[in-house]
């Protein structure tokens, strides 16, 4: 072997090596609970364990009673602050939000954020030497619960600003930069379904054509055989970007409240609320890649081939088509908004890495969520396990004073989150060494 043939493959061999080593870095088998320990509460809730859910450990269905245990939302306590591992620094950006639901980074490096229950979309412009937003201007008001938002096209200077409200998806003309829109909006697609869960997150293929719509469930668990209502619901919906109805891409999901695309790998991921009332541990919500024309189990399965008891011996045809998700949440954790981390400001081990807001339980004896975890990927793919990242939103007592929603990467490279418990935009920066 030559010399120059010789250090090019070494190098390359080094190379793998270092990337390998880095992938394996990402989960502190040091700090990774498994097994039933896994199913988080806020009592066991630090930042910085990792956790990993399987299909083997779920309990049987009524194993515990079902709870109703509802948040009882407090004003933040003046000791009270998020809490992030080791190095990362917690910052209020901004307060005294009408419910902030979905961020979005636009191009141009505004942050974009959904007041569900005003009806508004707002923009945030900088960060002035004490944190705070230099510029904070009302996009869009009069919106019908507006809460999915995307920039159309991709890239530095989109023409659309495309917002899911609870029924329908509009479009606004937009152009970098923009602070208030210049037109009213058009409507692409009308009569979505209203009532039950109201969240409409939109998103795109890289390539634009496609136009994902997430339209959660009516119900708990209605049989839609019975119910009609349940017609294109527990659904990701696809149209054309002019609004043209494709197919039903995904089906069985509950409520895919949030959705993103995996910029290493093209696919679409959602974030799910699966369904309560089987117990504490039972049935996990999740976050997955979701796979074309798959079916994910709602309501007559869940995780698999379980049957859901309450739907027995219905559809046996099924199984064996049902797919598992890539990564299973706490139950009840209402997992809502999620963002890959695309940025070098955190460490490099979280570059690619998925990052998604549990908005928290009201079905479980002991609460659940009230934080942000992030999931380790792979090369753009998950192994199970989850981190719990930003955390401390609930009281010991178990009062909720925050409630997290959406997650964005702002323009420099910190994590930005909404909380509709406090009304408030947090941003988590690195400062470790």
């Amino acid at each position: 072997m030559t010399g120059i043939r010789w250090i090019v493959v070494t190098a390359l061999v080094v190379a793998g090596a270092w990337i390998a080593r880095a992938d394996a870095d990402k989960v502190d088998k040091n700090q990774l609970v498994t097994g039933q320990a896994a199913f988080v509460d806020y009592r066991t809730m630090k930042a910085g364990t990792f956790r990993k859910i399987t299909v083997a450990d779920l309990p049987q269905p009524f194993a515990t009673e079902s709870a109703r245990n509802n948040a009882r939302i407090v004003p933040r306590p003046a000791d009270a602050w998020p809490q992030a591992p080791a190095g990362f620094k917690v910052e209020l950006y901004a307060s005294e939000l009408q419910g902030p639901r979905t961020i979005r980074l636009a191009p141009n490096g505004d942050l974009f954020v959904a007041e569900t229950r005003a009806g508004n979309i707002k923009v945030f412009r900088g960060r002035t030497a004490d944190g705070k937003p230099e510029q904070v201007s009302v996009y869009a008001s009069g919106l019908r619960q507006p809460y999915g938002i995307a920039f159309v096209p991709a890239g530095p200077n989109p023409q659309w600003l495309y917002i899911g409200n609870t029924n329908a998806v509009v479009r606004f003309p937009y152009r970098s930069g923009d602070v208030k829109a210049s037109d009213a909006p058009t409507t692409i697609v009308p009569d979505l379904p209203t009532g039950g869960h109201s969240t409409r997150d939109v998103a795109f293929s890289p390539d634009g054509k496609r136009l994902w719509v997430a339209v959660g469930s009516l119900s708990n668990v209605d049989d839609p055989d019975e119910n009609k209502a349940e017609f294109h619901r527990a659904d990701i919906l696809e149209y054309t970007p002019d609004g043209k109805f494709v197919k039903v891409y995904a089906s069985g999901i509950r409520n895919p409240a949030g959705l993103g695309v995996n910029p290493t790998t093209g696919e679409l991921w959602c974030s799910t609320n699966e369904r309560d009332a089987l117990g504490d541990n039972l049935v996990p919500d999740y976050v997955t890649h979701v796979k074309e024309d798959a079916f994910y189990g709602w309501p007559w399965y869940y995780m698999g081939d379980h049957q859901d008891p309450r739907h027995a011996a219905k559809h046996p045809e099924l199984k064996g088509k049902i797919l598992v998700p890539d990564v299973l949440v706490s139950p009840h954790n209402a997992s809502l908004g999620l963002t890959f981390y695309t940025a070098r400001q955190f460490p490099e081990e979280f570059r690619g890495d998925l990052f998604a807001a549990e908005h928290g339980s009201w079905n479980r004896s002991n609460r659940t969520g009230y934080e942000v975890i992030r999931v380790p990927l792979q090369n753009g793919h998950a192994t199970g396990e989850f981190q719990d990242f930003l955390t401390g939103f609930v009281t010991p007592n178990g009062d909720v004073w925050g409630r997290p929603v959406g997650v964005a990467i702002g323009a420099d490279g910190a994590l930005f989150v909404t909380d509709d418990g406090s009304h408030a935009i947090w941003r988590v920066a690195y400062d470790g060494k």
